[in-house]
């Protein structure tokens, strides 16, 4: 049967695009044909905002053809999930809010190397200095303090000041979930296991716990507690909609490379067990693209744009002026971390 020349010229167009995304892959054993010709895509096990990987996932798909199933859990949900599965993980592509989990699984010995062309788009200081996975999104650290009862000149100047008897019962957070745990892996690696330790001491005899970092805010703003450790993102989020849980607050930045002012990178890689790593590879480099990047700064996440030259969205403080302290990725021990939160009784 004689193909009509649209189709042949859309066979064509489908093989050098195949033979295109082998060539960006890691090796020629990791960099199979593209699975859009096969009609496959990959599966990206994601604990990343379900609503920004959706986006990320459309605008791929849309661009590229590849397909694209989403399996959603938490950070440490799935990467406990990646390690116990191994070598026989269906995932192509692992997404996480914070980098301890991407760390948990780059220990375990499953990623491949990003493409250096994904990592060329990232800024070094948003990605591990390893190169086994990359920084996709950021996160700062903030603390939201009820602006009808406190004044800035009241607040803390750093955040290891929370651990002192004159915030007794005034402050907030949800110490069970990834983001502040994250957070107490920054204070481990920037000040030491003891200096760790005497903090969650303090941080047990004075704080308020709360599941999730909305609610901690929302204690803040029906005054039940006068501040809360979070990040920047549930702030902005809830403006942007009614601003019905953060009408009386405010975010304080601590900045002075403080602890407090840790900024938490979201992280991506490829699984070194992928059958599709030249799509999963491709799919890495279109969220730290440009149009990737775009989509944070325009969407509704309020997460930090950090690759491509893209800008954060307009309404955030922008990231130079976080005065973030310097942390390796890829050090954050969550492990470690969630073993001195047991010790002091938070976990």
């Amino acid at each position: 049967m004689k193909l009509p020349k649209n189709a042949l010229a859309g066979i064509a167009l489908l093989a050098t695009a195949a033979l295109g995304l082998s060539a960006c892959g890691s090796s020629p054993a990791t960099a199979p044909d593209s699975s859009a010709a096969a009609g496959e895509g990959i599966t990206v096990y994601n604990a990343q905002h379900e609503s920004l990987t959706k986006e990320w996932i459309d605008a791929f798909t849309k661009e590229t053809g590849i397909k694209v199933t989403l399996r959603q859990g938490s950070d440490t949900e799935m990467s406990n999930q990646i390690v116990q599965e191994g070598a026989a993980s269906p995932a192509d592509v692992f997404l996480t809010e914070n980098s301890p989990a991407m760390a948990q699984v780059e220990n375990a010995g499953l990623f491949a190397d990003v493409d250096k062309a994904t990592i060329d788009q990232v800024p070094a200081e948003f990605r591990p200095s390893t190169g086994k996975w990359t920084g996709i999104a950021a996160r700062s650290t903030v603390l939201v303090y009820d602006k009808t009862k406190v004044s800035e000149d009241q607040l803390p100047t750093s955040m290891l000041d929370l651990a002192k008897p004159e915030w007794k019962g005034k402050w907030a957070a949800s110490p069970s979930g990834a983001d502040f745990q994250a957070i107490v892996s920054a204070l481990l690696e920037l000040k030491g296991e003891a200096a760790t330790e005497e903090w969650l001491k303090g941080m047990k005899e004075n704080f308020k716990a709360y599941k999730g970092n909305s609610t901690a805010m929302k204690a803040v703003n029906a005054g039940e507690v006068d501040a809360a450790l979070i990040y920047h993102y549930y702030y902005y989020g809830d403006q942007a909609k009614t601003g019905e849980n953060s009408k009386n607050v405010t975010p304080y930045y601590f900045k002075n490379q403080d602890p407090g002012a840790f900024v938490s990178v979201s992280g991506g890689g490829v699984l070194k067990s992928s059958k599709k790593a030249a799509d999963a590879q491709a799919f890495l480099k279109f969220i730290t693209g440009k149009a990737g990047q775009e989509i944070l700064k325009t969407g509704t996440s309020f997460e930090y744009a950090i690759a491509s030259q893209v800008d954060a969205n307009e309404k955030l403080v922008p990231i130079k002026d976080l005065q973030a302290p310097t942390v390796d990725p890829a050090k954050l021990n969550s492990t470690k971390v969630t073993e001195l939160m047991t010790e002091a009784g938070l976990l």
